[in-house]
């Protein structure tokens, strides 16, 4: 999946992307209709979990995974736990994959996890959601009938109450064109927590940027993944839950997620948009001490952003846009905290 591919999805040759189903549906599981899921495991995807000092979150994010029907694979990255989580995992959790790199990699964790999947797709998840019965069927079932499609992402429940995630109406009116075959509106981002990927995409486009570490770190990959001719697509039939941990630090988040949208910026964009989207920040984001430190880190990585920069082609460039324009009124995209 890589070389030159166009805008419209089509590869070299005139050839579509997607020539009907070419995929491979699970047979007595349609690609268009959810899986009974009641029935027998499925074993295409692989549950990848990070996480870091929050073991209790996790214990339960695991039990749920134990008990989903598919019965996929689970792989945790511990990445440095100091509250005994990966003594929990291996104690409580034999038949599930731990790794311990000895450090706190952020989302590089999941790279390492990636690594040992074996099967076609990996589901990410933090410590502190969980899939709902049957969403990682579905995701497989629409990937195989689907070979130009990277990425699926669920809808968000947020407990307890399972309110929709503000960023779900984002996805939901996505303002990007789609073709006729792509079975959710067209994405040109995703939120790791929440989606299924191809093995293969991920891995071929280098999988989470190690100098973004956590925190916004799925735009620069996707913009990659769409660079490739890959789609990524909102399947509201899949569904995720998110009891937000108590054990997060909002500030921290905000300063990192602030930083790496700068960081993105310049990484991918053209000259012209990547300073007016920088001018948009500077004049709308809090005046305060974490919008400073925010730009005081993205400042300090200009050296290696500037080296490694490698702007989109113009029709990729016109979606970023359109992404950018809409993400201005959502309620989702507010740097406070």
């Amino acid at each position: 999946m890589t070389g030159d591919h166009r805008p419209d999805g089509s590869r070299p040759g005139g050839r579509p992307a997607e020539e009907g189903r070419g995929g491979r549906p699970r047979p007595g599981a349609p690609a268009d209709h959810p899986g009974d899921v009641g029935s027998a495991a499925d074993h295409r995807t692989t549950v990848v979990v990070i996480t870091r000092n929050r073991r209790p979150e996790l214990l339960r994010t695991l039990r749920s995974l134990r008990e989903l029907p598919e019965r996929p694979r689970v792989i945790v990255t511990d990445n440095a736990s100091t509250d005994g989580t990966a003594e929990a995992v291996a104690r409580d959790f034999p038949e599930m994959t731990l790794l311990q790199p000895g450090e706190n990699l952020g989302s590089i964790g999941r790279n390492l996890a990636v690594e040992q999947a074996s099967t076609p797709y990996v589901a990410f998840c933090d410590d502190d959601t969980r899939w709902e019965p049957g969403s990682l069927q579905r995701a497989a079932d629409l990937l195989d009938a689907h070979p130009s499609l990277a990425a699926v992402t669920a809808r968000i429940l947020v407990e307890p109450d399972d309110r929709e995630d503000p960023v779900v109406g984002e996805l939901r009116d996505s303002p990007l064109p789609r073709p006729d075959w792509l079975p959710g509106p067209a994405l040109g981002s995703f939120l790791a927590a929440a989606t299924v990927l191809r093995t293969d995409a991920f891995r071929s486009s280098g999988g989470f940027h190690p100098g973004l570490w956590l925190g916004g770190e799925e735009e620069l990959l996707a913009t990659d993944l769409l660079r490739q001719g890959w789609w990524l697509c909102y399947v509201p039939e899949m569904t995720i839950h998110h009891a937000v941990s108590e054990v997060r630090d909002s500030t921290a988040r905000r300063v990192v997620g602030l930083r790496n949208t700068l960081w993105f910026t310049w990484l991918r964009r053209p000259a012209l948009p990547a300073v007016r989207r920088t001018w948009y920040l500077l004049r709308t984001v809090p005046r305060d001490t974490a919008s400073l430190r925010a730009f005081l880190q993205a400042a300090a990585g200009i050296p290696w952003v500037l080296k490694t920069r490698d702007p989109v082609p113009g029709w990729l460039e016109e979606r970023l846009a359109r992404l950018e324009e809409a993400q201005r009124a959502s309620t989702a995209r507010r740097y406070v905290g």
